[in-house]
């Protein structure tokens, strides 16, 4: 669910893994055009660092 969000509303991931500054940075570079795709790009590796890091916890490497 939260990669379909990742794609459509990239700045609303970042607020779903804890993370409000970079999702209203976010939601300033979906603002324009250009910048949807980037805006895109990084949710959707943040929402993967995400995922890893809370692997990494569950296996109490973290």
């Amino acid at each position: 669910m939260r990669l379909i969000i990742a794609f459509l509303l990239p700045w609303l991931t970042f607020f779903t893994i804890g993370r409000p500054i970079a999702g209203i940075f976010c939601l300033f570079l979906q603002i324009t055009l250009l910048g949807w795709l980037p805006a895109a790009i990084w949710a959707v590796y943040a929402l993967s660092q995400y995922k890893t890091d809370q692997k990494l916890k569950a296996a109490g490497f973290r």
